[in-house]
């Protein structure tokens, strides 16, 4: 890190002070205004497009920066150790200081931490969730907004400005500030134009070399041109795009491929482009969302149903893919939604761009999605055409409903709490309900029927703990770049969340759902059917971390696992899930929101959370990852691929609001065996198949990066819900993806 001067920090905070009793339109948009152009950063070398951010340390955000902070931000570890590591003199260690005291009555997440009634605060840790052991967790974020691109580039800055007037002058007292707020926010977005523009052409004076000088001309006379008229050209539409997803912090892009089609459509007709120099415009906005350094998000979704002018938008799409293939990154996340009928070309290019080992795009099953959006998120069948996985996986529909995953569970933590009387054995806390000792749980039912009363609890605490999140982020800003290109909400004059939005739901993240049911699967063989295991011998071992207890936990991992198209360890994952998903399903109601659904997408969480969950009954050791997204535990599906893919179609789609299927793929597979491999995905697709997620590796790859990473950084894998490269990875989530089975 290097020493920072903090002046837009400040200047941010004295403007926050002056505007913090006005309107919250107008201090979003005042803040806004103080903090761009600063936070951007300068065009480098290659860019074909302006737009870089460096976000600063105090500041304003729709989506999180760090763990703990949305909204009105402020960083106070990160700034703390700014003042550790250098040397400020009095006055600006006095004025630093001074900002962070401010900052912590009017931080976003301070104030949602405060606004916690005393039972969640006595249950949900408010801390930083990675590095503290719980069952439930809340995020502080409003995540995966996806606007309306289409009406961005199809208006462009000054349709929009006239949109908003119209509003204006027909608004009744109450929504004008709303209005004013947006357009001084689109004021900002065209300062931010203008600012880069000014920045090419004196890059341009500056260089030599002739081949830069002539594309930053082409950046500053694009930019000017967006301010003035909407998007005639591929390049213009990219740059508005780019521009506007950096100063919404908008980090997920829906279907490109609609909002795109017919501008790549356009220029290669009428000769503005050869169809290599819009690879090459694509190229250079997939490396600068590379760039970007988003880890989780970065989704841009081709194909799928539901298109206009389907033709074009394949186009794109072949020309989206084949960016993907050639720019060697691990953003941004592209996604192909497939469906019976579609252009057989992008399927066969996109088994490609996998079978190199790309990662990408992950597969979404339209045949399957949308019917289980219609029944989970109560969607009419149109709508649920619009559906995007954002993130990790979940869906929404496109710039009509938000569902941030503002909290996680461990579902293998409850259990563990629960067969220690709601102890943690890690810590010796009280962390959850008392039902009493593992010896008290007669049947297994009342095993099973105290872990459910323990997940139910704490879901109740995470559905409230949503609403509240809510209406803090309400009152705090109306998100003025988010809602412009949200549906209805220039319409009734209101933000996202104060009641702007069409649909408004929530969604809650689960991790360790197949440990949890292999354990349950074990304990109910062992100790209450077969009685090989007495209650205490078990306890004993888990506590004991199974040291000295080899024989035990070799029988423990005989067990039948999930995985395997076993029926009686599938059903008892089933159960899991239906208890889970329906019961969270259940909380819409009472928490009063469109809908509230579990995501069962995984990231590198499930190895984070991990490390604070002691040894559990499938034989799992104290302290390692657990399970990963829908996928069985690693290494326990031992039946192959079919079985593998069969126990993966078991648990209900219509439930939840998305779930991640990783497999692992050997290289032959994809290149020498490609026919059986589409026969395999084609039989797993139609028997239910929502989606798959596939890493391709030679075999030893991974092992071969561990010992020589320098050697393997072209090699990619899919963790969870993300990518990476796999020597940038801890090795505790290297062994993770190393003990997948490879097929």
């Amino acid at each position: 890190m290097k020493k920072k001067d903090f002046k837009t920090e400040l200047k941010f905070t004295e403007t926050y002070k002056k505007y913090q009793n006005d309107h919250p339109a107008i201090r979003e948009a005042k803040c806004l205004d103080a903090q761009y152009p600063d936070y951007f950063a300068e065009i480098k070398k290659g860019d074909l497009f302006a737009g870089r951010i460096d976000h600063g340390l105090v500041g304003f955000s729709i989506d999180e920066w760090g763990s703990t902070a949305f909204g009105y931000y402020c960083q106070f570890e990160e700034i703390e150790k700014c003042l550790t590591d250098f040397n400020y003199s009095p006055k600006e260690g006095k004025e630093i200081r001074d900002m962070m005291k401010f900052w912590e009555k009017e931080d976003t997440s301070n104030k949602l931490r405060e606004a916690y009634p005393d039972e969640m605060k006595k249950w949900l840790p408010t801390d930083d969730w990675m590095n503290a052991s719980g069952i439930a967790f809340p995020l502080y974020r409003l995540t995966g907004g996806n606007i309306d691109n289409e009406k961005l580039v199809m208006l462009g800055i000054p349709g929009l400005q006239k949109e908003i007037k119209a509003k204006l002058e027909q608004a009744e007292s109450d929504k004008q500030e709303f209005y004013e707020g947006a357009l001084l926010a689109i004021d900002v977005l065209v300062k931010v134009a203008n600012h880069y523009a000014t920045q090419a052409r004196y890059f341009a004076e500056e260089t030599n070399d002739k081949k830069w000088k002539n594309e930053l001309i082409k950046i500053a006379n694009t930019l000017d041109l967006i301010t003035q008229s909407k998007p005639k050209t591929l390049r213009e539409a990219i740059q508005l795009f780019w521009l506007y997803s950096l100063i919404s912090d908008i980090r997920n892009h829906g279907r490109m491929d609609v909002y795109f089609g017919d501008f790549l459509a356009n220029d290669l007709q009428s000769g503005v482009l050869t169809k290599d120099e819009a690879l090459m415009l694509l190229q250079s906005l997939w490396k600068l969302m590379a760039d970007r350094d988003t880890v989780v998000h970065g989704r841009i979704i081709i194909g799928g149903k539901g298109r206009r002018n389907e033709k074009n938008a394949d186009a794109f799409a072949l020309l989206a893919l084949e960016a993907s293939r050639t720019v060697l990154e691990v953003e941004p996340q592209l996604s192909l939604r497939i469906y019976d009928g579609m252009d057989e070309r992008i399927y066969e290019k996109a088994l490609d761009v996998i079978g190199e080992g790309r990662t990408y795009p992950i597969l979404y099953n339209d045949e399957v999605n949308i019917p289980s959006i219609v029944k989970a998120l109560e969607f009419k069948p149109l709508e649920a055409e619009q559906y995007v996985p954002y993130g990790c996986g979940e869906y929404i529909l496109e710039h009509q409903s938000f569902g941030t995953p503002s909290g996680v569970i461990n579902l293998l933590k409850a259990l563990e709490v629960t067969l220690h009387n709601g102890v943690d054995p890690i810590t010796g806390k009280v962390i959850g309900l008392q039902f009493g000792e593992f010896n008290d749980f007669e049947t297994f039912d009342d095993l099973w029927n105290a872990y459910k009363k323990q997940i139910e609890f704490f879901v109740d605490l995470m559905a409230q703990q949503e609403v509240i999140e809510y209406k803090i982020a309400a009152q705090s800003a109306p998100f003025l770049f988010a809602s412009i290109l949200y549906d209805d909400c220039l319409e009734k004059g209101k933000g996202l969340f104060e009641g702007g939005i069409r649909y408004l739901g929530g969604t809650l993240e689960t991790y360790g759902n197949t440990n949890t049911a292999d354990s349950l699967t074990a304990i109910k063989k062992l100790v209450y059917e077969q009685k090989k295991i007495t209650q205490e011998e078990l306890l004993n071992a888990l506590d004991n971390k199974f040291e000295g207890y080899d024989n035990l936990r070799k029988e423990l991992l005989q067990q039948p696992k999930y995985g395997n198209d076993n029926d009686e360890a599938d059903s008892m994952l089933v159960k899991v899930h239906e208890h889970v998903c329906n019961y969270v399903r259940d909380q819409k109601g009472k928490v009063d929101l469109h809908s509230y659904l579990v995501v069962i997408i995984n990231n590198s969480a499930n190895t984070l959370m991990g490390h604070s969950t002691s040894a559990s009954a499938d034989g799992r050791l104290s302290g390692t990852y657990m399970n990963n997204g829908n996928a069985p535990s690693g290494g326990s599906d031992k039946e192959g691929v079919t079985a593998m893919l069969n126990s993966i179609t078991k648990p209900d789609t219509s439930i939840h609001a998305g779930a991640v299927q990783n497999m692992k793929f050997s290289r032959k597979m994809f290149m020498e065996n490609r026919n059986e491999l589409k026969a395999l995905l084609k039989t797993y697709f139609e028997k239910g198949g929502q989606q798959a997620m596939i890493t391709v590796v030679n075999r030893n790859d991974l092992e071969n990066a561990m010992q020589e990473p320098e050697k393997y950084q072209h090699l990619f894998v899919r963790v969870g819900g993300f990518s990476a490269r796999f020597v940038e990875l801890s090795p505790d989530v290297q062994k993770d993806i190393l003990n997948r089975t490879l097929y």
